[in-house]
């Protein structure tokens, strides 16, 4: 019985999913605690903290955890995002098993989960708490589910099916494109039958319902996330032709790995395996065209990709038989996942990082991301991870400099969430009171109390401050090196005096983006 035991350890310790997975876990628990907290991170703490069915900016789940993270291990980095690094082992995991799924034997799943370990959009997102946590995951899974109901015949995988797309959409909202797109592509199927069956409506209502508490928090506050959408449409992101928007489909992917996604495109299309393949690429298409017309985010469309992964290293398993080739296939996207990782996560001290980019020609670039914003000497994604703690600490040298009077009337307003939310986390242990700002859910939580009678301010035009507040007074400074330029190197203000009340003023401090 021993020996069996440990013949079935040292079996399932060969098993790709089980050794991938547990790679990636163990190079997010080595890294992850780099640089500092995230901005979003930051937001999402304090909106967790305020439970809700849904907020401006995003749905309840990802706040939810972010906040019960930060209740559980606090400023420890390491323990606080152990959710997003789970997350990401489990999506590296059901790839090799997805591959196993649709035929593919050893090669075929070490290949598609080296693709998706070293992919450099999904080191991002195994590193931080965002929106984009379980996406990559749920999107699988539904093609999973897809594939076992071809394979079965069992209409009772639509209910999963839903279930996985209603936890997605309480996470983000964007598998609704992918289920639409999906649903277009499925009537090129067999599986459009499922329509005259009642499993496929069963698996919508459970969706439905799951989603339902969110939809009416919307619509009870105006359809916020609509703003938003038509925001980042018209003037907040950047707008890439077919070409570029492809390009960076590759670098966000990985050039290595394009061989893998572009063989799985081609298999789903030439002769597929299974009739259900025919939908992906009609999603896929779909997908892109949507995005580039609405000038969605490159990164967007990467949740399709270790569907694609998977298949391709099927298909590449069949077609080559070479083991000199196979390993060259492994190694290869091996070699480039560890050259590009420290372009997507904290690998090395921010000098020697600017330095390692520069020589790859990866210089800080606002491509594919906010179009209006001036970057500093590191991406904005690592640049969103500086700067806060000092932010916290220079606001209460101010806040605690100020005569008694004033300082019990005196509160923080963020020009940015960001802002606000790091003096709410970062700010408590420094004896800072509550943070107000009109940016996103801030704006919905209101004055929380405060008058206005003395408000410090970070950054913005003294004269604009004077047409509102009798007295400005610049009281301290921010200088941070690797923040974001809007950021750092900014004064800090103190306002005495609204001209106004500033429950009057609050609707002009409203903005949505």
């Amino acid at each position: 019985m021993i020996a069996e035991t440990r013949r079935g350890l040292i079996a399932a310790g060969r098993e790709p999913w089980l050794v991938l997975g547990l790679a990636t876990l163990a190079i997010h628990l080595l890294f992850n605690s780099g640089y500092g907290i995230f901005r979003d991170e930051l937001y999402f703490i304090v909106c967790g903290q305020r439970p809700d069915w849904g907020y401006v900016d995003q749905p309840p789940v990802i706040p939810l955890l972010a906040a019960w993270s930060h209740a559980l291990f606090g400023n420890w980095l390491v323990g606080f995002r152990l959710v997003p690094a789970l997350a990401l082992s489990a999506t590296v995991a059901l790839t090799c098993e997805f591959a196993r799924v649709v035929g593919g034997r050893r090669f075929a799943q070490w290949l598609a989960g080296l693709c998706v370990l070293f992919c450099s959009q999904f080191l991002a997102i195994g590193l931080l708490f965002t929106t984009d946590t379980f996406q990559a995951m749920t999107w699988l899974a539904c093609a999973w589910f897809l594939v076992r109901l071809e394979q079965t015949g069992d209409q009772r995988w639509w209910v999963p099916f839903g279930a996985v797309v209603g936890f997605s959409l309480l996470s983000k909202y964007m598998i609704a494109f992918y289920v639409a797109a999906l649903a277009v592509g499925l009537l090129a199927t067999p599986l459009r039958k499922s329509l005259l069956r009642p499993w496929v409506y069963l698996g919508a209502l459970v969706a439905a319902v799951m989603v339902l508490p969110n939809v009416l928090w919307q619509a009870a506050h105006g359809w916020p996330f609509l703003e938003l959408g038509r925001a980042a449409a018209s003037w907040k992101n950047t707008a890439l032709s077919p070409m570029a928007y492809f390009m960076q489909q590759l670098l966000l992917v990985g050039p290595a790995a394009a061989p893998m996604w572009l063989a799985g495109l081609w298999a789903c299309l030439y002769r597929p395996k299974y009739a259900v393949y025919r939908a992906f690429p009609i999603a896929y298409v779909l997908l892109f065209a949507f995005f580039v017309a609405t000038h969605g985010k490159a990164y967007f469309l990467t949740s399709i990709y270790p569907i694609l992964l998977a298949i391709g290293s099927v298909a590449i398993e069949g077609w080559f038989k070479n083991t000199t080739v196979r390993a060259y296939a492994l190694v290869s996207v091996a070699i480039a996942g560890i050259v590009a990782a420290p372009l997507a996560i904290p690998v090395l001290p921010e000098e020697t990082y600017i330095r390692y980019a520069a020589a790859l020609g990866q210089g800080p670039s606002a491509t594919g991301a906010e179009r209006h914003l001036k970057q500093g000497r590191l991406p904005q994604h690592f640049a969103d991870m500086h700067g806060w703690p000092e932010m916290a600490a220079n606001v209460a040298k101010v806040y605690w400099a100020l005569p008694p009077n004033d300082r019990v009337r005196a509160v923080f307003f963020g020009q940015n969430y960001g802002e606000a939310a790091a003096i709410d986390v970062l700010g408590r242990r420094l004896g800072l009171p509550p943070a107000i700002s009109g940016h996103n859910n801030y704006y919905l939580w209101g004055l929380r109390g405060h008058d206005g009678s003395v408000v410090i301010i970070i950054g913005g035009k003294p004269s604009d401050h004077a047409e509102k507040f009798r007295s400005v007074e610049k009281a301290g400074f921010i200088d941070t090196p690797y923040a974001m330029p809007y950021e750092t190197n900014l004064p800090i203000y103190v306002l005495r005096g609204p001209k106004a009340p500033l429950a009057e003023l609050w609707p002009m401090v409203r903005h949505y983006e």
